[in-house]
């Protein structure tokens, strides 16, 4: 039985009625260098970061003789060749399967000869360019929505049995999903409605949440399983827009003769996307405009113990990600 049908019976039982993001790629997929300013830099959790040069745009559009390069990490040592860190003999840097450590200051000094063609007289021109690296992760979503009902009165067992169904069938229609309903509540309130008069209502909440128990077995090893959760509770959210958007269908067309006393109220629904980030991760659209959308990590001063949205204070933090003050 479809959910809009069992609803419908219900209401008329209760009423007794019948890609990494930055400001500096190119259309390589390159990021260059800005002499005297720092290039900020997001590279999503567990992927490769995108090719970092070292050099400026404009002198990459020049002959440059013997060029030299020498990258150096955010521990401050030099950076060489390995499973992790890949270097081009033209100073390209890749780092493969960024983590929160990772995050910090990478430094490239670059430098080359200019040779005067008359006297072949050589100089050494030096050049540093800076790219702080950051981690990030997509926000896990969430929706806090909100629908109204009609009722007969304010008082009596009807209300209660209403929301309690209403929240059964909701909790099905997202099961498979690994999706359920959270912090569900309503109250009860008399409007005036023009041209009828004072009506009861219920005003309805609840937030739809993808951590269901079991919901790590939808990851399927999935490193990066918000992937799987924010799709999962984007279908959950169109199913739950589309029986909604049903109730109304059947009311105004169906019934419309013979409303029962217990009815949805058309375009009462209303939805807000509510994000959340792990912990060691938070917004700063601030300080991360490039990145305003993103959970980025915890920069060294902050940390986010919990699923809170932004990294707080705390001075004695000295890495990336940090999930305690300590």
């Amino acid at each position: 039985m479809r959910a809009w049908v069992l609803l419908s019976a219900v209401l008329w039982y209760l009423t007794g009625v019948g890609w990494q993001r930055n400001s500096e790629r190119t259309e390589k997929g390159f990021i260059y260098g800005k002499p005297g300013h720092p290039v900020k830099v997001y590279v999503k959790l567990h992927h490769n970061s995108p090719v970092l040069v070292c050099m400026d745009f404009k002198r990459a559009e020049k002959e440059t003789v013997d060029p030299t390069y020498l990258w150096v990490g955010p521990n401050e040592k030099p950076l060489t060749g390995s499973n992790r860190i890949n270097i081009t003999n033209t100073g390209k840097l890749t780092v493969k399967d960024f983590l929160e450590p990772l995050s910090g200051l990478y430094t490239c000094s670059f430098s080359y000869k200019t040779i005067k063609a008359e006297t072949q007289e050589e100089k050494v021109v030096k050049q540093r360019y800076d790219f702080m690296i950051f981690a990030y992760r997509e926000p896990d979503y969430s929706y806090q929505m909100a629908v109204r009902f009609t009722t007969k009165s304010c008082v009596g067992k009807y209300n209660d049995l209403l929301f309690r169904v209403l929240k059964k069938i909701l909790d099905n229609l997202i099961f498979d999903l690994s999706c359920h309903i959270i912090e569900p509540s309503y109250k009860c309130h008399f409007v005036k409605v023009p041209k009828h008069g004072l009506i009861h209502e219920l005003f309805i909440a609840f937030q739809v949440n993808p951590f269901a128990p079991g919901w790590k077995g939808t990851c399927n090893e999935s490193i990066d399983c918000e992937d799987t959760t924010n799709h999962n509770i984007l279908q959950a959210r169109d199913r739950i827009e589309e029986f909604f958007r049903s109730q109304a269908y059947i009311f105004n067309h169906d019934l419309n003769k013979t409303l029962p006393a217990m009815h949805f109220v058309d375009h009462s629904f209303q939805i807000v996307r509510m994000d959340s980030c792990r912990p060691g991760f938070g917004k700063n659209e601030g300080l991360h405009s490039n990145c305003a959308t993103c959970c980025v990590v915890c920069s060294p001063g902050t940390f986010s113990p919990d699923v809170d949205v932004t990294c707080q204070t705390c001075i004695s933090v000295q890495i990336y990600g940090a999930k305690s003050c300590q």
